[in-house]
Parts: structure tokens; C-alpha cells; sequence
């Protein structure tokens, strides 16, 4: 069976870099003018649609005209925290040594008061496996976190260092599970624009 994931469109925190996770912003007016742009492939419009509960993804499915779309909890955004509002390189200058030994720990990266990339694929790994009941193939729009945590299930990446690919975040991302909702080693970057 195969998953089609779609990043929703830009908000203005996106346009400073600052860090969004659980923090509910809209698209901008640039996002909603991209994600008009957006072209989903014929075969992907009739399947079952799911989105995070976050605004961004809503409006983004919604743009996109995605009917009968189940909001799902477990593809929410990533918890970051106490560093949720900040800028990821001021921020990096301002922790330091701190901030390096933390992302070099991968999955087990931790903002404070934050969840972890291992508990985000957790929860995606529960949901995949409620969804592989259906048998059948599904799209979801969803955060790059949230594409970034189902590639590393896929692929046994740890997430230290600098991704394996370049991900296309104009693109969908397609990736493929089993009876069980495991996911194999199969990754397609399809594009919208």
C-alpha cells in the first residue's frame, strides 16, 4: 500500500525560520497562493485524506480540495517545546555546545519540555499500523518534521547528521507499507508544482 504525504503550505514563521511545531499559525498569503498552485496526480485525489488538526494542514487540504478529510492527532507537528518560537540559529550560537550534543543525538533529540523525534515515530508507527486495516492507499497532509520521522522509519536513518536526501517540499512524498503498517525502504518524491 502506498502513502502520500504533503507538507502544508508556508506561514510567516516559516518565512523567518522560526520554529512553529505545536503553535497554531495560518499560511500566509504567499502560502495560500503557493499550495492554489499545487496539482495533486489524478490517482491521489479519490484515496482516503488525513490531516494534523494544526490550522496550517487544514487550510492546506482545504486549498487543495480534499473532501472528507480525517483529522488525525498523531500526525501533529512535532512538540518543540520551549523553543517553539525561537530561531533555530541564533539559537544554536546561543546554547552552544549544549544544543550540538543534543541534535547529535538523532532520534533522541529533545527540546526542553519538548517530545523527541522517537516519540513522534511512536505515534506514526500506532497510526500506520489503525490504517493498514483499510488495506488500502491513503494521503495525508501533514510537517516536515512529520515527513522527516516517517523517512527515517523507512529508511533505519537515526537522524544524525545531515538528511540522506534533499527533501522538495513543493513535492508530495510517497512512501509504501505492508499489511502491518510497516514501512519499507521505498521513498518517491512526486511534484505539485
Amino acid at each position: 500500500m502506498k502513502l502520500l504525504l504533503i507538507r502544508h503550505g508556508p506561514t510567516e514563521w516559516n518565512a523567518i525560520k522560526r520554529i512553529q511545531g505545536r503553535t497554531d499559525n495560518p499560511l500566509s498569503d504567499t502560502g495560500i497562493d503557493l499550495v492554489m498552485r499545487y496539482r495533486i496526480p489524478n490517482q491521489w485525489k479519490s484515496v482516503g485524506w488525513y490531516s494534523s488538526p494544526l490550522i496550517r494542514a487544514k487550510q492546506t487540504a482545504d486549498i487543495l480540495g480534499l473532501t472528507n478529510v480525517v483529522i488525525e492527532p498523531a500526525l501533529t507537528e512535532m512538540h518543540w517545546g520551549d523553543w517553539e518560537g525561537q530561531i533555530l540559529k541564533p539559537l544554536r550560537r546561543k546554547l552552544g555546545d549544549m544544543m550540538r550534543d543534543n541534535e547529535a543525538n538523532g532520534l533522541d533529540f529533545r527540546p526542553p519540555n519538548g517530545e523527541s523525534p522517537r516519540d513522534v515515530q511512536e505515534r506514526l508507527a500506532a497510526w500506520l499500523h489503525s490504517i493498514a486495516e483499510n488495506q488500502t492507499n491513503c494521503g495525508a497532509v501533514v510537517h516536515k518534521g512529520i515527513v522527516r520521522c516517517v523517512y527515517a522509519l523507512a529508511h533505519s536513518w537515526d537522524m544524525r547528521g545531515e538528511s540522506p536526501i534533499q527533501f522538495d517540499w513543493n513535492s508530495a512524498h510517497e512512501f509504501e507499507f505492508d499489511k502491518n503498517g510497516a514501512l519499507t525502504p521505498y521513498y518517491k518524491s512526486i511534484p505539485l508544482l
